[in-house]
C-alpha cells in the first residue's frame, strides 16, 4: 500500500483583540458540568485495551476480541474495505458483470457493503445494479464546476438519475452504475471532489456555518476548521485506514453561529467556540445520536482545545471510539453506547491518552454562543459583512434536484455570485457574493420560480429523506408525499411563522424527525378497512438553536390518509394556525 503524507491548510483564525476582556460581546457562561453524584463506573483494565491493531498499513480486529461481533465486521475482516480504492480493487470490480459479482459472496460484499467506504450504495431492492454516490462536501461548500460535473453524471442515467441535498450540507447522486465507477472518480479527482469513506463505519461529511465568512453576526468562520477535518479523515481525499474501521457512524460539526444552524446536539463530535486565558478555541460536545433503537443529545466532555487542536482532538477521540467500541449490536455500537460504559470522566480519560501531549484542559465557561438568541431565516436575500454584497438562500423543495437545475443553479453562480453555491442542513442552496447590484436581475430569473427566495411559509421547514422510490430500508416515499400533504395543509390553514416538519422513511431517522417541530417517521398500519397501508409516527416538540429538544412520539402508526386532519389540529392548538374558513369568515 502506498504511503501518503498530510498537508493541512492553517485556518485564518477570529482576531484575538474581538475578545478581550474590554470587549462588549456577550459571553455565556456554561460551567463544567460534572459527573453524577454516584460517581464513574468501574471498569476493568483489561477493558481498556485497544481491540484493534495495525497490519500491513490497515487497522483489524484482534483475533481474541472476534466473538458475538455483527455480521458487518465479519465483512470488514474478510476483506479490507479501503483496498477497493487505495489499492485499485475498484477497476477490476468495475469490469465483472453484475450477474457474475452475485455469484461470488465476496464480491456480492463488496457492491454491498465495502464499495460505502468509497460512498457507493447499491440500491438492490429498488434499482438492482445501480447506486447512489455520496460525496464528501466540508461545510457544504462547492463550486459551479463541481455542480456541472454532477449534473453530467446523472444526466446520462436519464430518468434514473438525480441528485439530493442531504441533511449533511451535502450532495448524493443517483442512478450511477458499476463499470462507469472507476470514470467518475477520476471526475471527482479532477473538479476537487471525493466521495471517499462517506458511508459505513466512517466519518461522514463534516457539517459548519452554512453563512460562514459571509455572517454580520458570525462566531468564527468555520470553513477552515471543516476542511482541515475532512483533510485529515480522508487523507487529502487518498484514504485514511486510521480512521476507517470505526465501530459505527460519526459525526462532526463545527460551530460558528449564534443560530447553531449546524445543529450540535445531535453529532458525535461538536466544537463550541469558547475562549479561555484569551485564547480561542472550542470546548467539546460528544455523543449526540440517531437511532432506530435510541436518540440522544450531545453532553459536554469537560473539554476545550485551542484552535490548532481541532484535527489532534478528533483524531484522540476516534482513536478512542475505534479501539474501545462495541462492535456487537449494531444498534448499541454507536459512540454514546461507549460513553455510557466508561462514564464521560472514563472516557474523556482516554481521549487524552491518546492527544499529542497527554493532556486536556477542562471545559471553559466563556462559551460564546449567545444563549438568548432568535434563530435567523437564511431563506431570500441578505446583506454579507462584505460591503456592497449579499448572498440568497434558495428553497430546494424537499433537496431533489436534476441535472439541468443544476446546470441552472451553477450559471447562476457564475453570472451573479463568485461561482460558488452552499448546501444547508435543511436541503436549500445559498448563493454567496451578489454585487448588490445584481440583486434586482438575479430575482427575476425563470428558476427562482422553481427554488424560490421565499416559499410558502410551511415549505420553508419541510425536509425529507430519499424514502422508497430509491431505499431499500424505507418503508414509505416520503419526498412526493411530504409536499403533496404540505401543499394540502397549506389551503386549509394561515399560519404567522414557520414550522419544521420532518419526513423520514424509517426508524434511522436520517431526516432527524426528532428535532422536528413535527415528525412523520414511516411504518405499516391498518386503514379504516384493517388493509395494511403505509404510515407514520408522528412526532412532536423538538427544537433546535440554543434550547435544542428532542421531539417524542405524539401518536403512533397513523395511515398517511388521515394525516392531513391531524396535521391541521396539530397546527391550530400548538402553534397558532388559523383556519382559512374562518380567516375567510373574519376578513
Amino acid at each position: 500500500m502506498a504511503s501518503f503524507s498530510i498537508k493541512f491548510l492553517a485556518p485564518s483564525l477570529p482576531n484575538p483583540t474581538r475578545f478581550s476582556k474590554s470587549t462588549t460581546l456577550k459571553l455565556n457562561a456554561t460551567p463544567p458540568q460534572t459527573v453524577a453524584a454516584a460517581g464513574p463506573p468501574e471498569v476493568a483494565a483489561e477493558r481498556l485495551e485497544p481491540r484493534v491493531e495495525e497490519k500491513d498499513g490497515y487497522w483489524i480486529l484482534k483475533e481474541q476480541f472476534r466473538q458475538g461481533i455483527n455480521p458487518q465486521e465479519k465483512v470488514k475482516i474478510e476483506k479490507e474495505p479501503m483496498k477497493l480504492f487505495m489499492e485499485n480493487g475498484i477497476e477490476e470490480l468495475a469490469k465483472i458483470p453484475i450477474e457474475e459479482i452475485d455469484q461470488s459472496k465476496l464480491t456480492k460484499d463488496d457492491i454491498d457493503v465495502r464499495l460505502k467506504w468509497l460512498g457507493l450504495f447499491h440500491r438492490r431492492k429498488n434499482q438492482y445494479g445501480r447506486f447512489m454516490m455520496r460525496l464528501k462536501l466540508p461545510n457544504g461548500v462547492t463550486t459551479s464546476a463541481q455542480t456541472r460535473y454532477l449534473a453530467s453524471v446523472i444526466r446520462k442515467y436519464g430518468e434514473e438519475g438525480c441528485a439530493d441535498i442531504t441533511t449533511r450540507q451535502n450532495w448524493q447522486i443517483r442512478g450511477v452504475v458499476l463499470p462507469d465507477v472507476p470514470e467518475i472518480l477520476k471526475g471527482l479527482e479532477e473538479v476537487g471532489l471525493t466521495s471517499l469513506q462517506s458511508g459505513m463505519d466512517n466519518v461522514r461529511n463534516p457539517v459548519g456555518n452554512p453563512l460562514a465568512g459571509i455572517d454580520p453576526e458570525e462566531i468564527v468562520d468555520t470553513r477552515p476548521y471543516t476542511n482541515l477535518l475532512s483533510q485529515f479523515i480522508t487523507g487529502n481525499s487518498r484514504g485514511n485506514p486510521a480512521v476507517s474501521n470505526l465501530p459505527r457512524k460519526w459525526n462532526p460539526c463545527v460551530v460558528g453561529s449564534h443560530d447553531l444552524y449546524e445543529h450540535p446536539h445531535i453529532n458525535d463530535l461538536a466544537y463550541m467556540p469558547a475562549i479561555k486565558d484569551g485564547r480561542f478555541g472550542f470546548n467539546l460536545l460528544v455523543g449526540g445520536f440517531f437511532s432506530a433503537k435510541r436518540c440522544d443529545e450531545a453532553i459536554p466532555l469537560d473539554a476545550w482545545v485551542p484552535a490548532d487542536d481541532v484535527v489532534p482532538v478528533c483524531k484522540a477521540i476516534l482513536e478512542a471510539f475505534r479501539d474501545l467500541g462495541f462492535r456487537g449490536n449494531r444498534q448499541k455500537c454507536r459512540m454514546m453506547w461507549l460513553i455510557d460504559e466508561l462514564g464521560v470522566e472514563g472516557f474523556r480519560a482516554e481521549v487524552e491518552k491518546r492527544m499529542p501531549q497527554q493532556e486536556l484542559e477542562r471545559a471553559s465557561p466563556e462559551d460564546l454562543v449567545q444563549k438568548q438568541w432568535e434563530r435567523r431565516d437564511y431563506l431570500g436575500v441578505h446583506p454579507q459583512n462584505q460591503e456592497g454584497y449579499s448572498f440568497i438562500g434558495l428553497h430546494i423543495p424537499v433537496g431533489r434536484v436534476q441535472a439541468d437545475d443544476m446546470d441552472d443553479l451553477a450559471r447562476l453562480a457564475d453570472e451573479y455570485g463568485s461561482g460558488e453555491l452552499r448546501l444547508t442542513v435543511e436541503q436549500n442552496i445559498i448563493i454567496p457574493n451578489i454585487e448588490n447590484s445584481k440583486i434586482e436581475a438575479l430575482l427575476k430569473e425563470p428558476i427562482l420560480r422553481k427554488f424560490s427566495p421565499d416559499p410558502p411559509i410551511l415549505m420553508k421547514g419541510l425536509v425529507a429523506c430519499t424514502g422508497n422510490q430509491f431505499c431499500g430500508q424505507a418503508i414509505i416515499e416520503t419526498k412526493a408525499r411530504s409536499l403533496k400533504i404540505t401543499e394540502e395543509v397549506q389551503r386549509q390553514v394561515s399560519l404567522t411563522r414557520p414550522v419544521r416538519m420532518h419526513w423520514t422513511g424509517c426508524p434511522n431517522t436520517c431526516a432527524q424527525v426528532q428535532v422536528a417541530d413535527i415528525g412523520f417517521m414511516g411504518c405499516l398500519t391498518r386503514d379504516k378497512d384493517k388493509k395494511t397501508v403505509e404510515g407514520a409516527d408522528v412526532f412532536l416538540g423538538g427544537r433546535i438553536g440554543s434550547d435544542s429538544h428532542l421531539g417524542e412520539v405524539y401518536k403512533k402508526a397513523v395511515p398517511c390518509d388521515e394525516l392531513v386532519p391531524l396535521i391541521v389540529d396539530l397546527l391550530v392548538k400548538n402553534f397558532g394556525a388559523v383556519p382559512r374558513e374562518r380567516e375567510e369568515t373574519e376578513d
